[in-house]
């Protein structure tokens, strides 16, 4: 699978910045079945981390029971112009992405 990178904007209202993402993967369970009945192996997003400035503000450990191509979105307080926001994550195959923004 070619990883796509993850589709990110960031709003500032207040010091608060809300984080949206778009997180292109198939997450699959590993039980789902073929059409001739052969199971499709589990691949689904593990460890989703967040960094404000370089600066772990989220770590989150996902499963099997996230959908395909999830929408995360988080509130960041204490943020400014010119910050960076970083979203990554690493899947049980190994396989990552990341996205980052420049909040405005």
């Amino acid at each position: 699978m070619a990883v796509k990178k993850i589709k990110m904007r960031a709003k500032i209202k207040g010091g608060v910045a809300q984080v949206k993402c778009l997180m292109p993967h198939p997450m699959e369970t590993g039980v789902r079945k073929t059409a001739e009945g052969e199971l499709i192996p589990a691949h689904y997003i593990e460890t989703v981390t967040c960094e404000h400035n370089g600066k772990v503000v989220i770590e989150a450990q996902w499963g099997t029971s996230v959908s395909k191509d999830p929408y995360f979105s988080f509130k960041v307080s204490g943020a400014n112009s010119g910050d960076t926001i970083k979203v990554s994550w690493v899947d049980n195959l190994g396989e990552s992405s990341s996205g980052e923004t420049t909040l405005k």
